[in-house]
C-alpha cells in the first residue's frame, strides 16, 4: 500500500462543552482557551479539538475577544 492509499482511523470525539453543561466558554478563562490554540497562537480546528460547530464558533469568538483585551497573545513566543 502506498502512502496515498493509507487509511486513517479516527476515534469519534464528543464535544467537551456539550457533555458537561457546567463548563462554560468565557473570554476571561485564559487557561481553558489556551488548550484550544497552537503554540504559535493559531486557533486549533474542530477535527483536532473535537468540539461541535456551535461551540467552535463560541471558542473562536472568545479567543479573539481575549486577544483584543491582551489576555492572550496574537502570536506565540517563538514568533516574537
Amino acid at each position: 500500500m502506498s502512502a496515498y492509499q493509507r487509511r486513517r482511523y479516527y476515534r469519534p470525539r464528543t464535544c467537551r462543552f456539550c457533555a458537561d453543561s457546567e463548563l462554560a466558554i468565557d473570554y476571561k478563562k485564559v487557561d481553558l482557551l489556551r488548550q484550544f490554540i497552537f503554540e504559535d497562537g493559531k486557533i486549533r480546528p474542530r477535527r483536532q479539538t473535537g468540539t461541535c460547530a456551535k461551540h467552535q464558533r463560541a471558542l473562536a469568538k472568545a479567543i479573539k475577544r481575549s486577544r483584543h483585551l491582551a489576555l492572550l497573545p496574537f502570536v506565540g513566543e517563538s514568533l516574537r
